[in-house]
């Protein structure tokens, strides 16, 4: 199978992927709250070994501590999804607002620079829509994270697609150029 043909199909995996999640974001806001937890679990268990094998008293004091935190954190997204969505959705809210306010200030540094309206744009759209969520939070919170994750799943498709239409041409460009060099 050619690479461009791959590319492709899983770009439309992805859409088929990103409607699907659309379809349900609650219950995609559940599954992402639950592996979530599922990988804090891991990681936590990664860093709780590494923390037995560290030196020090205090090396191994903060391993312990924080494979133990990050094992307790995941067992409670596991346990309580829910509580976790709304946990997971209020963290990307303060997300949100944080680098919308960030990209706001980065922008008045380079307010001379013709890209001074897009970051100030930019930063104002995110901070508006974590004000957004914040004002709503009871009815956007069971399906926002859902929502962000379907939209991803979209836009990566859309990408992939364009990036295996994109080989296919520009493979074929190349033979072309190679076959004209032949051909003279």
């Amino acid at each position: 199978m050619k690479t461009w043909v791959k590319w492709l199909i899983l770009g439309i995996v992805s859409v088929a992927f990103g409607i699907f999640v659309l379809a349900n974001p609650v219950a995609a806001s559940i599954s992402v709250t639950v592996l979530a937890g599922i990988m804090f679990m891991l990681s936590g268990g990664i860093q709780l070994f590494a923390g037995f094998g560290e030196e020090g008293a205090w090396g191994k004091f903060v391993g312990i501590g924080l494979g133990v935190l990050m094992l307790l954190l995941g067992l409670s997204l596991i346990w309580h999804p829910l509580e976790g969505v709304i946990s997971l959705t209020l963290l990307v809210a303060i997300l949100f607002a944080a680098s919308g306010v960030a990209r706001v200030i980065t922008s008045f540094q380079m307010r001379e620079t013709p890209f001074f309206w897009p970051m100030l744009l930019s930063g104002a759209l995110s901070v508006l829509l974590a004000g957004y969520i914040f004002a709503n939070f009871a009815s956007v919170a069971p399906s926002l994270l859902g929502l962000l994750l379907g939209i991803e799943l979209l836009f990566n498709g859309a990408g992939l697609i364009a990036l295996a239409f994109f080989l296919r041409t520009a493979k074929g460009a190349i033979k072309d150029k190679l076959q004209a060099k032949f051909d003279k």
